[in-house]
């Protein structure tokens, strides 16, 4: 018997469509510094322009994916929103170090490639990554069927991005006194989904396509909300002149884990659980599996997806920049106190 590499599990041929549907949304993503198509062994960013908007430019770049919210996307057969969420996870890591970003990077890995699905994540990468003007140089889509299980996605995101060395927002010079505003998430952004899947759909029954009275609306469509991109806010920010000290992306680990990454030796966070009110997802999941406080925000956002760490006479000037620039909410949510780096809630 004759074999090939398709009678292995590697069409070659559906990955030369997947190319040849996504070529002219990758494409309108690209600047002008871009020099390479699809298709090169290597993507070319020229920087000889962006140099000269730097005095000492450095190089910042993240790495993540969108861990197992894959799985409700594909439960639901809907993954036109999964590529804006890797972007999101990503580019919100560089920016709170005041990080511009430029080139993105993406890793698509399947046990048989389904063209229309790739579309689907590929479309909404480029999307998302034109409406903050980043461009999408390159990617891989990885056909393994001895890996992953039938069905099985996997979806992993690079961002690069610039900032002035002596613009580097890192949270050396956060003191006792200084404010806390939080951003709003939508939801539980890209973090927490092996705890929310087990609660809603072991614990709880419930299907994907299931409507939820208290959430109303589908379980699928809840857990599906985008991760917010805070590019433009950031950005915006940092371009008005407002002093910020430090900026925390609340991902996994919630704001116990996150907050603490930018805090001084001398510093903690005092936080009011009042200061918010709780997204209705989080009080059904916590109410499902009948979860400790603790354990909620050590787990999920909370419905906290960014913190901005400033001094108090830049408090007010900072919400208010956010409430005429933007369609988010922020909150005060306390203060920097002096003790050991953590949050303390009150």
């Amino acid at each position: 018997m004759s074999l090939n590499y398709k009678s292995a599990g590697v069409n070659i041929d559906a990955g030369n469509e997947v190319v040849a549907r996504i070529k002219d949304e990758v494409k309108a993503t690209f600047s002008p510094a871009v020099l390479t198509g699809i298709g090169s062994f290597g993507s070319f960013f020229d920087l000889s322009d962006l140099l000269t908007g730097y005095k000492n430019p450095v190089l910042v770049q993240s790495i993540d994916g969108v861990g197992t919210k894959m799985i409700v996307a594909r439960k639901l057969g809907k993954f036109d929103t999964i590529g804006h969420d890797l972007v999101s996870a990503c580019v919100n890591d560089i920016i709170v170090h005041g990080a511009r970003p430029l080139t993105f990077l993406d890793y698509i890995a399947n046990d048989r490639l389904n063209p229309d699905i790739v579309a689907e994540i590929v479309g909404g990468m480029a999307k998302a990554c034109r409406g903050i003007g980043v461009s999408l140089v390159g990617g891989e889509t990885a056909e393994m069927p001895d890996t992953y299980r039938r069905g099985e996605l996997d979806l992993v995101g690079v961002v690069t991005g610039v900032v002035d060395k002596d613009k580097i927002v890192n949270g050396a010079g956060i003191c006792p006194g200084d404010k806390i505003i939080g951003v709003n998430s939508s939801g539980l952004h890209t973090n927490g989904y092996s705890l929310a899947r087990k609660l809603f759909f072991d614990v709880g029954g419930y299907a994907a396509a299931d409507f939820h009275p208290r959430l109303n609306e589908t379980v699928g469509a809840a857990l599906l909300k985008p991760h917010i991109n805070y590019t433009g806010l950031v950005m915006g920010v940092l371009d008005a002149g407002i002093a910020v000290k430090g900026m925390a992306h609340i991902t996994g680990g919630g704001l116990p884990e996150n907050l603490p990454r930018i805090l001084p030796e001398n510093c903690q966070a005092v936080i009011r659980k009042s200061a918010w009110e709780v997204p209705e997802i989080f009080n059904t999941m916590q109410q499902i599996g009948e979860i400790p406080d603790h354990e909620m925000y050590r787990t999920f956002n909370m419905g906290i997806g960014l913190v901005f760490v400033v001094t108090p006479e830049f408090a007010q000037t900072l919400q208010t920049f956010i409430a005429d620039n933007s369609d988010l909410r922020s909150f005060d949510l306390g203060s920097i106190q002096e003790g050991s780096p953590g949050v303390e809630f009150s």
